[in-house]
């Protein structure tokens, strides 16, 4: 279905991270998913920098906002301003449904917003949107 589809999930909150993980894998049991718990973490593991992680491109980001340490914002202002990283495919996945949230995620160039209680249960409408995401476009590494 949707063959070398990565992802990398960046959430503090391990029961939504075993949620979306277990989703994803009842679409694609084969799927590559890395989980980072903030957006540090996340760029530690994109740049190899993790003692135990690593992920290698074309993948799909994942992004809470809401996080510590570095929070979504503070991930997407890094990505956004690296010649590296500014082409990150990026899915936001939050609990924020405020428009001044989803107007700034937006203003990153994010490929989309998703509040996580309107994703349905255990996130079944997230694994329909990218596979057919991953369907419709290439991705580059």
């Amino acid at each position: 279905m949707i063959n070398d589809f990565k992802v990398l999930l960046i959430e503090d909150d391990d029961v939504a991270a075993e949620s979306v993980i277990r989703s994803l894998r009842k679409v694609e049991p084969d799927i590559a998913v890395t989980w980072a718990e903030n957006g540090q973490e996340a760029l530690d593991i994109i740049n190899g920098r993790h003692n135990d992680k690593r992920i290698t491109g074309p993948f799909i980001v994942l992004l809470d906002l809401n996080m510590p340490v570095m929070n979504g914002f503070e991930f997407l202002d890094h990505t956004r301003a690296s010649d590296e990283l500014k082409d990150l495919v990026i899915f936001i996945l939050t609990t924020s449904n405020e428009d001044t949230d989803r107007s700034k995620a937006y203003h990153h160039n994010v490929a989309g917003y998703m509040v996580k209680s309107a994703v349905g249960p255990q996130f079944a409408k997230l694994s329909g949107l990218l596979t057919a995401y991953r369907s419709a476009v290439e991705l580059s590494g």
